[in-house]
């Protein structure tokens, strides 16, 4: 099987697939027209086709010609609510955009389907390709988990690869991966701070939570710098802060939310303690009420060393040395394709793919309003995909 000159032959449809796609942005877990226009891209194929029952997400397992195992590819296909400012000629309109690559990564994976339909007779075992909505906060892998996903072929998967782009940070085309942690684990701290209102010329007759949630916000930083190993870190950084309604009224309450990421169990399971004990403290200090809940909202992504190893060599063959750059540390991204790899070994890749004749250092990152991909990294992440299947269904 050459795929990779297969890939290329298929170059201009994938391109065309992915700007279709996006034009069409839609999030959360919904996304009817982005399943209609996969659908339609493996009409034909010898798959199996199934949709999702609470979720606009498609199965679809390829049986080859002899028994074996069954290999997982997943590919997710929602946007992000980001008003898109790129200027390119398929930008979208709807007040959604695929910031985050991922029409790249429907239309790599739906290249990868019709590679080895086109090669069938020559797989032992199954291709489970999964197309999965709600990557981005809506915990699509856990809801197609939960309505059998595993089992769509019959047998659970020996492995599972994912392959994400990348529009800053790695130049287009290389590949990168590794073994252990991957990518963070991704947590929400609330914090409603509970105070008594009062006329902003006389604070000392009021109880004021502004005051108390900014110490917390600053409390909380200095004790994670102070409690946690910088080579088992943990990044905490509040993105919303709400209170009152005219400058000189104290509100009765403040209410923050922060997103903490962490990278080993250890520091997951002290960080949850520690936060929510951080901000019960301040408030006892300045004497007011606080409700302080730590959510869990992805696990850490962990990659199987073994698969990981198997990935990289996979590029490194197929594409050249010079295609692939291990990932010397863990990004602090976060992935629901982390609950597929804490049930089936396998490793998440990442794919450089910034605009051509751009900086990879100056371009605008993954969840940039400003965020471009190269359109030209789209055949050979398809071929990847292809060969990371069929080369693992070869034993």
């Amino acid at each position: 099987m050459n795929l990779r000159d297969d890939a290329r032959a298929l170059s201009d449809d994938l391109v065309q697939l992915r700007r279709s796609l996006h034009r069409i942005p839609e999030t959360g877990l919904d996304l009817p027209r982005t399943q209609e226009a996969v659908l339609a891209e493996l009409d034909g194929l010898p798959l199996e086709v199934r949709t999702g029952g609470g979720l606009s997400s498609v199965t679809a397992v390829l049986r080859g010609s002899a028994p074996g195992p069954t290999v997982l590819l997943r590919g997710d296909m929602d946007a992000l609510p980001v008003h898109e400012r790129t200027g390119l000629e398929f930008a979208a309109g709807n007040g959604n955009m695929h910031a985050c690559g991922h029409d790249l990564h429907t239309a790599m994976l739906a290249g990868a389907a019709k590679l080895l339909a086109a090669h069938r007779d020559r797989l032992a075992g199954e291709v489970l390709f999964m197309f999965q909505p709600g990557e981005e906060g809506y915990d699509g892998a856990r809801h197609m988990l939960a309505e059998g996903l595993l089992d769509a072929a019959g047998q659970r998967p020996v492995a599972a690869y994912a392959i994400h782009v990348l529009s800053a940070g790695v130049p287009s085309g290389v590949f990168g991966t590794r073994g252990g942690p991957a990518l963070s684990a991704s947590n929400v701290l609330r914090v409603t701070v509970r105070g008594e209102g009062g006329h902003g010329s006389m604070p000392h007759r009021a109880k004021d939570p502004v005051q108390a949630g900014c110490a917390m916000v600053t409390a909380l930083q200095a004790w994670i710098t102070r409690t946690f190993d910088v080579f088992d870190p943990v990044i905490l950084t509040v993105g919303t802060f709400h209170a009152g309604t005219k400058q000189n009224v104290i509100p009765e309450a403040a209410v923050f939310e922060a997103t903490v990421r962490s990278f080993s169990d250890r520091a997951q399971a002290r960080v949850k303690d520690g936060t929510v004990e951080v901000c019960r403290g301040i408030a006892a200090a300045y004497g007011v009420g606080v409700d302080a809940e730590f959510s869990e909202v992805y696990p850490i992504t962990v990659n199987d060393d073994a698969a990981a190893e198997f990935a990289a060599d996979t590029v490194r063959e197929v594409l050249g040395e010079e295609r692939y750059a291990p990932m010397r540390q863990p990004l602090q991204g976060s992935e629901d394709f982390s609950r597929v790899l804490a049930e089936v070994p396998g490793a998440m890749l990442v794919l450089g793919s910034p605009p051509a004749g751009v900086d990879p250092e100056r371009s605008a990152n993954n969840h940039s309003p400003l965020a471009e991909f190269d359109d030209a990294v789209l055949a050979d992440g398809a071929a990847v995909y292809a060969e990371l299947a069929a080369r693992r269904l070869a034993g």
